[in-house]
């Protein structure tokens, strides 16, 4: 029977990646987010590709859950569920960052991945099969200036990854957070609010991770043996690394 995999924010970026990767794969998918043009085009590049797709804002609750019970009956049960959806805004300190920045990581970093979560989660119980993944990030682990809130957000994932296995320690179902470090999509452009000279210095002389390097990885923990998890993945390229602690040291 033909598996299918949910992916949200799939629009841009690792979702629209491992779009490609699945159904490259033999999969079926439901692509989520909230460019429909965007979902218009992934389905027309994929000819003969069962695809279902979803105008969706995962902060709405009652969005979500209407979407997911709207669900067609060939659609209905989730093998995977890719919880991508989510962004950074600012780099400001906190004390003069934006509170609606702040909130907007929040309600999507955070209560989107929990709405997209409990509205799919049942029916894996159910069938007792199914694999959760996570959207994490290194900076869940290593704080930097200006990352405060994003930061707590992604040590939220991580967190609530693990407890995720816990409670479904009876269950045959598996919850992997993967935690990408320097990447190049359109990540750092909505951090900056569209400035683009300012994104592309983010990465100018590096080489940094690819939406197909998290893809690969995403396919790689769907697909070992059903007896193992891969519970996290830190990734980074080769370029970055962990750095020293920030040390201010007054003059004399």
């Amino acid at each position: 029977m033909q598996k299918t995999i949910l992916i949200t924010g799939a629009t841009a970026g690792f979702g629209l990646a491992c779009g490609d990767r699945f159904a490259r794969e033999g999969w079926q998918l439901i692509i989520a987010g909230r460019r429909g043009k965007r979902l218009e085009k992934f389905k027309a590049a994929h000819p003969g590709v069962p695809i279902y797709s979803m105008v969706l804002d995962v902060r709405d609750r009652a969005a979500v859950e209407q979407a997911v019970s709207g669900l067609p009956a060939q659609f209905g049960a989730i093998d995977v569920l890719v919880n991508n959806a989510g962004l950074a805004l600012g780099l400001a300190g906190a004390q003069e960052a934006d509170l609606d920045d702040w909130e907007t990581m929040i309600d999507t970093n955070i209560k989107g991945l929990l709405y997209m979560t409990r509205a799919i989660l049942p029916g894996m119980v159910q069938r007792n099969q199914g694999h959760i993944i996570n959207l994490g990030s290194v900076a869940g682990n290593y704080p930097y200036p200006g990352g405060n809130v994003y930061g707590g957000t992604k040590a939220f994932v991580k967190q609530f990854s693990r407890n995720l296995l816990t409670d479904l320690v009876e269950t045959a179902i598996r919850v992997t957070n993967i935690e990408p470090g320097l990447s190049e999509s359109e990540f750092s452009i909505v951090r900056f609010h569209g400035d683009t000279d300012r994104a592309k210095q983010v990465y100018q002389g590096t080489r940094p991770l690819t939406p197909v390097d998290i893809a690969d990885i995403v396919y790689w923990v769907t697909n070992v043996p059903p007896h193992v998890n891969i519970n996290t993945v830190e990734v980074m390229p080769v370029c970055q690394s962990c750095g020293p602690f920030l040390i201010h040291r007054e003059e004399e």
